[in-house]
């Protein structure tokens, strides 16, 4: 391992590795004191980052973080690298690559060109050197477009995914939210279901009646049931009417086998998606984007998968994982595993920065589950300052959750409400699919905003009479 030094008012500071370095680098971290590998001082800090910043780019492909031989990330990472994409960068330092992109010259087309050639190490290292107003500027230059029946990530767009969670998996409970969601215009994402139990059998049940809900009143969204990769599988080779497979993923080939995944797997699931052809146009649909993937600063660590790497940098690293299977979705659940690796609101704000940029940067779509856990030092006013950043930013989608309270996940996050604001003051809309059968509906118009909020058109009256009775009617278990 290389060390790395510099000389600052006469003293020299030494990092052992790039690595080191890296963490050294690094905004503060609770993680990464947790993990021994945090600067000790401001000062230290500073040090690593002006180091940092005379990097040249090109360090990070001879200097693996984590050896090759002993990990499928960093193989997949190194044998996807695109040198041709990469040469208009190739001779700039990290300091320099963040003028770069702060430079008009850095516009949507040349980024989208550019992400291939792109290393997650590479996008941590330049975000470690950003204030937060750059990382929104350059995210929002990023536009990363993908199709199943709606299309998310499209410029002054922004998405909801509808999060109907229910502690004992009740079709009636899970009915009632699905339909609370639909009428405050949320959804246009998928209509996602965190199962109380990886359950085959439930998970089927639940995906059938998602299935109903969407064809019987013809909402152009997808659906998805928030399973093992492994259960989804089974569910698909048992006839359940799956859209979309969700994995959670990590920066790190020991951390995913944690998870019990390894990069076979998930190509495994990917191709039993594609076989059902359920969003692609013979099925009226606009694409077969089918994965949905949900990351986290911390889940390496929490796993004591690391490697002594930063948090942040496995983040990234993570969002080479889900570039490899084209997903629909992908979202940070940023203060989701705790204030031991997210201490407070300002940690958490910063994060939820860091990850929509280096996901947008490496081609990712990008959302974010804007949250924090009721033992964190965070409260509602952190994550409204976050979800305005993440607006301002150009974020694909946030959740909508009845009230901001998951009462399955038992944490705290954004509501219905949330993603009306968000539209509102920064003239956003839905998924324009999504958009047309909400006005169709007369549930939504973007200039008038919610209809029932005044009074609930006639047609869509009838609409909440034909709700499924098998779904509202009974239990999964």
């Amino acid at each position: 391992m290389a060390e790395h030094a510099i000389d600052i008012g006469g003293r020299r500071y030494r990092f052992d590795s790039l690595g080191a370095l890296m963490a050294a680098a690094s905004p503060r971290r609770s993680g990464d004191e947790l993990a021994g590998i945090a600067a000790t001082s401001a000062e230290e800090r500073v040090a690593a980052q002006m180091a940092l910043a005379e990097l040249p780019l090109t360090t990070f492909l001879e200097e693996p973080l984590i050896p090759y031989e002993e990990d499928e990330v960093t193989r997949l990472i190194l044998d996807r690298h695109d040198r041709a994409a990469f040469a208009p960068v190739a001779s700039l330092s990290v300091g320099e690559f963040r003028n770069w992109l702060l430079s008009e010259q850095a516009d949507g087309e040349s980024l989208k060109a550019l992400a291939p050639g792109l290393t997650p190490e590479m996008v941590a290292a330049v975000s470690k050197l950003m204030r937060v107003q750059d990382l929104v500027l350059a995210a929002r230059k990023c536009r990363v477009v993908t199709r199943f029946r709606s299309t998310i990530g499209l410029p002054e767009r922004l998405s909801t995914r509808l999060q109907p969670n229910h502690p004992t998996d009740d079709a009636s409970g899970i009915a009632a939210s699905i339909l609370d969601g639909l009428l405050y215009a949320s959804g246009d994402a998928v209509i996602g279901i965190n199962p109380a139990t990886d359950n085959t059998a439930t998970v089927v049940t639940l995906l059938k009646m998602l299935d109903e809900i969407i064809a019987r009143y013809e909402i152009p969204t997808q659906s998805c049931v928030l399973a093992h990769v492994t259960t989804a599988i089974e569910a698909i080779e048992r006839g359940a009417p799956t859209d979309l497979i969700f994995q959670s993923i990590a920066g790190t080939e020991a951390a995913n086998r944690g998870f019990g995944i390894d990069l076979a797997l998930l190509r495994e699931g990917r191709e039993a998606a594609l076989s059902l052809n359920r969003g692609g146009l013979d099925s009226n649909g606009l694409g077969n984007n089918v994965m949905y993937f949900e990351t986290g600063q911390g889940s390496a660590l929490s796993a004591n998968a690391h490697h002594g790497i930063d948090q942040q940098t496995l983040e990234a690293r993570a969002y080479a994982v889900a570039r490899e299977f084209e997903p629909l979705l992908v979202n940070t659940v940023v203060g989701f595993i705790g204030p031991e690796y997210l201490f407070d609101g300002k940690q958490i704000i910063r994060a939820g920065l860091e990850d929509h940029f280096c996901g947008k940067l490496l081609g990712v779509p990008m959302g974010c589950d804007i949250c924090y856990t009721n033992h964190a030092e965070a409260d509602q006013d952190d994550m409204d300052m976050l979800l305005t950043l993440l607006g301002a930013a150009g974020c694909n989608y946030i959740m909508g959750i009845p009230g901001s309270d998951d009462i399955m996940l038992n944490y705290q996050t954004t509501s219905f409400h949330d993603a009306l604001y968000l539209r509102q003051v920064l003239g956003l809309r839905p998924a324009p699919e999504f958009e047309a059968w909400l006005e169709s509906s007369g549930i939504y118009h973007h200039d008038r905003g919610i209809a029932f909020e005044h009074e609930l058109p006639p047609r869509f009256r009838g609409v909440l009479a034909r709700m499924p009775t098998e779904a509202l009617g009974k239990g999964t278990t």
